[in-house]
């Protein structure tokens, strides 16, 4: 088993799935902006990206649940990224990646209309309000998203942060933004039988201490 970080990375240098790109190298023209589904997936199917990916379980089973779509997972910790991406190299899957950046950098690595979907999976809720921007659904990320994901696209937001699904719901109301589905609850909802039997980690560990999971699902208002 690797656990140096340097060693994680170093490895993941050498997977065909992963993408580390330096600031620099975005700063300067990401080759593969605009080019994911053609260059690095070589098909047309939907993409589909994880912010926040941490060790990369959801985006890999999701990758498993939907091989029609494609799935990045994309996190800024590499060390945790090596865990879903040594998996799915070892299970040979193909509609499934890694991409190690920070969220901030991500409209400099996709193209507007590139990204079918996201996918927002336990993020930092950021509980501090000086933090508040940090948050993955403030409205200055779903601005970013606006640029990169179609008109349709759907956003998931999964959480065992009650505070921050509210939070959520209050920026889809006043962004006038389209909820579709919303439980505070989600193992004791309907919404569940859709595809939620995929449990991360720290979920598993969230359901054992009795912490309901939130779930929502919305489009962006254009």
């Amino acid at each position: 088993m690797v656990k140096n970080k340097l060693q994680k990375f170093a490895q993941m240098e050498e997977y065909p799935h992963v993408q580390q790109p330096t600031l620099e190298v975005i700063r300067q023209g990401y080759a593969m902006k605009g080019k994911w589904k053609k260059d690095f997936f070589n098909n047309d199917n939907p993409l589909v990206l994880e912010l926040g990916c941490g060790k990369g379980e959801y985006s890999v089973g999701l990758a498993e649940k939907s091989p029609e779509k494609n799935f990045l997972g994309i996190d800024i910790k590499g060390a945790r990224i090596w865990q879903g991406a040594t998996d799915s190299l070892h299970k040979e899957m193909k509609n499934v990646g890694f991409l190690r950046i920070r969220i901030d950098w991500i409209e400099a690595c996709f193209s507007k209309n590139e990204v079918d979907e996201i996918w927002i999976t336990f993020p930092d809720p950021q509980l501090k309000k000086r933090r508040g921007t940090k948050r993955l659904t403030h409205p200055n990320f779903l601005n970013r998203y606006k640029n990169i994901l179609k008109k349709d696209g759907l956003i998931h937001l999964k959480t065992d942060s009650q505070f921050l699904h509210g939070f959520t719901l209050g920026v889809i109301a006043g962004e006038n933004h389209f909820l579709e589905d919303a439980t505070e609850d989600l193992y004791n909802a309907e919404l569940q039988r859709e595809h939620m039997e995929i449990k991360t980690h720290y979920e598993q560990i969230y359901l054992n201490k009795g912490l309901p999971i939130t779930y929502l699902r919305f489009r962006l208002n254009y």
